[in-house]
């Protein structure tokens, strides 16, 4: 699985063939949209630049986007989508979970804010939430972790920072929706299937373009 790209046409190919493009390497001899770039070509803030895409790939519908697995952040083809969802995914709403315990309360009340306002860029989102302090960033960001984790949240774009003039200025900031938001609106299928079901089509999928030892590495993701 050797790949060289230099355009964001070109990635999109690679993700719709593999489904699973993670931006660093994440898996040994596994693919990464680092790995198949030219370096020099990142945060040249050019249409070569793949830091660009990956939020591109998100907005344009091409792909999920976010930390979904071992906090790493994960590009998920639309055709691989509901069925990673599924694997990593819980059948229990958030609600639910923090009731048993099983979700932070900063992950709850992240999650109801971002329901109410699908797309909300970061800095807002963190002062609504009250964690608008120094101190309180990991328990944000954790949050943010959680919710990606579960897939519960996607990234959905970036927020730009403007002047009461309309001048952009500063750093622009991640946006978040929910994934069932983000889905709805990219009109991703929606699979029933049980995790079980879904994992062994996950398993087909990789064994067709990866060889037995690759294979089995990501069989230890999707645990």
């Amino acid at each position: 699985m050797e790949y060289k790209i230099k355009t964001y046409e070109e990635a999109i190919k690679v993700i719709e063939e593999i489904g699973l493009l993670p931006l660093a390497p994440l898996i040994a001899d596994y693919p990464s949209l680092g790995s198949i770039t030219e370096p020099g070509a990142w945060h040249s803030d050019t249409e070569f630049d793949p830091w660009n895409w990956r939020i591109k790939f998100s907005t344009d519908g091409v792909a999920g986007y976010g930390k979904f697995i071992k906090k790493k952040s994960i590009l998920v083809s639309r055709q691989l989508l509901p069925y990673v969802k599924i694997v990593l995914g819980l059948n229990e709403s958030v609600k639910e979970r923090y009731f048993k315990g099983n979700i932070s309360k900063e992950a709850r009340d992240l999650y109801e804010i971002i329901s109410q306002e699908e797309g909300i860029d970061t800095r807002v989102l963190r002062s609504r939430a009250g964690l608008r302090e120094k101190e309180q960033k990991k328990l944000f960001d954790r949050g943010l972790l959680e919710l990606q984790g579960s897939m519960d949240i996607v990234i959905s774009g970036i927020k730009e920072k403007v002047s009461e003039d309309g001048e952009k200025k500063g750093w622009s900031s991640t946006a978040f929706e929910t994934y069932d938001s983000w889905a709805t609106r990219n009109n991703i299928e929606t699979i029933y299937l049980s995790k079980e079901e879904a994992r062994d089509h996950l398993m087909i999928h990789f064994s067709n373009i990866c060889g037995p030892e690759l294979v089995k590495k990501i069989a230890k993701i999707f645990r």
